[in-house]
């Protein structure tokens, strides 16, 4: 089973900063200007035996003309909604906001357990000072300081001990008994019909709409001798007509489908080639020590004379790092 934690909150209270520490990695760009983590960063994280999947999203503006905190809000809704807890993280040393209040209110209307966490609580001062965030009315509230990462453990501690105990080892290898393969991608690539192609019918809807599949599919293939369980993991719910939120909703649940996996289908669209966060589901399936085949979809598109199969082949492995 998938966990999945998504940091939340207003910009620059430091989101980056504890995603970086939690991943043990500097991923996330971390500048103090307002607004820096515009995409979503995604991860592992390792704390005491148990690994969960992280998402940092953009600083949330609540009712904001930018267009681009317009859509980093629509994201850490979508955030909210897929994840399985959430990291409220608020600021210290600035004290409370009315977009900290803003926040709160969205994550009240939630029913997942939200970790309220008072960031650059680094001295006494800031701890008396940091009471304030009481009044925000969060049960687990905690005060951290993401620079040098005290404070952290406690909260680390709190998260993990809502995962589930690891299953028996015959449980596991029972339910192993067959070979998972996740189909995952970018919205409209051609996901569904490549699980259709596969097992001979129309298992699934097929439309030149994205976010036609709103739930994860498993199919039993069973085939030319050949025995596993197929995964279309488009899971998207067109809630918007935003393509973005699409593809947020895409990842989020390919990321929840990577845990389940044993191989990984990446299929892309020859067009539009391997997008940022195509190469961030590679990464991720790679850390996880899972295996990824890349299967092109729409060849038929691509204009020979300009892009032979060799070189499309190499730009792919270059970007992967698998060359």
């Amino acid at each position: 089973m998938s966990f999945t934690v998504a940091i939340v909150g207003r910009p620059n209270v430091g989101k980056s900063t504890f995603f970086n520490r939690l991943l043990e990695q500097r991923k996330a760009i971390v500048d103090d200007v307002s607004g820096v983590t515009r995409d979503r960063q995604y991860g592992v994280a390792d704390w005491n035996g148990k690994t969960f999947n992280v998402v940092d999203t953009g600083g949330f503006v609540a009712g904001s003309d930018d267009v681009f905190e317009k859509e980093i809000a629509k994201q850490v809704l979508i955030a909210v909604e897929e994840a399985d807890a959430i990291i409220f993280m608020v600021d210290a040393h600035t004290g409370m906001t009315d977009l900290d209040d803003s926040m709160a209110n969205v994550l009240r209307r939630s029913t997942k357990p939200v970790f309220l966490t008072v960031n650059k609580v680094d001295n006494n001062d800031r701890l008396l000072e940091a009471s304030e965030f009481y009044s925000l009315g969060f049960e687990n509230v905690f005060f951290i300081a993401a620079a040098s990462g005290s404070g952290s453990g406690e909260l680390l501690d709190a998260i993990t001990d809502l995962m589930p105990a690891p299953k028996p080892e015959e449980e596991v290898e029972e339910e192993n008994a067959l070979p998972k393969f996740a189909i995952i991608g970018q919205p409209n690539v051609g996901k569904s019909s490549l699980l259709n192609a596969l097992i001979g019918q129309e298992r699934t809807i097929v439309s030149d709409v994205a976010g036609t599949t709103r739930d994860t599919i498993h199919t039993h293939y069973n085939l030319f001798q050949k025995e596993f369980i197929l995964i279309d993991t488009a899971g998207i719910r067109r809630k918007t007509k935003v393509h973005e939120d699409l593809e947020f909703y895409s990842v989020i649940r390919a990321i929840k489908a990577l845990d389940e996996a044993d191989v990984c289908l990446l299929l892309l669209d020859a067009e539009k080639g391997i997008t940022a966060q195509d190469l961030n589901i590679f990464s991720l399936a790679s850390r996880k020590g899972k295996g990824v085949v890349v299967l092109v979809n729409k060849w038929d598109l691509v204009k020979k004379e300009t892009n032979t199969a060799k070189e499309y082949e190499d730009g792919l492995k270059k970007k992967t790092g698998s060359v």
